[in-house]
């Protein structure tokens, strides 16, 4: 399933995906494949991603149960 609260989270910030892999050591591609749903990222990685957006794990990670 597409991130896509990522992607908004990351485009209210005004970055590139280039920028934001480059703030959270990683490369454009890992930021283009989590965005996409194709990565699962360790939890160190989605720490790094919500402190540089200014956002929770449960604003950008946490999947809402729709039961």
């Amino acid at each position: 399933m597409k991130n896509m609260r990522l992607k908004l989270a990351r485009v209210e910030m005004n970055l590139s995906q280039e920028e934001l892999a480059a703030k959270v050591n990683v490369t454009r591609p890992t930021i283009n494949l989590l965005e996409g749903g194709k990565f699962n990222p360790s939890l160190q990685l989605c720490i790094r991603i919500c402190k540089v957006l200014n956002k929770t794990l449960n604003d950008l990670f946490w999947e809402e149960d729709n039961l």
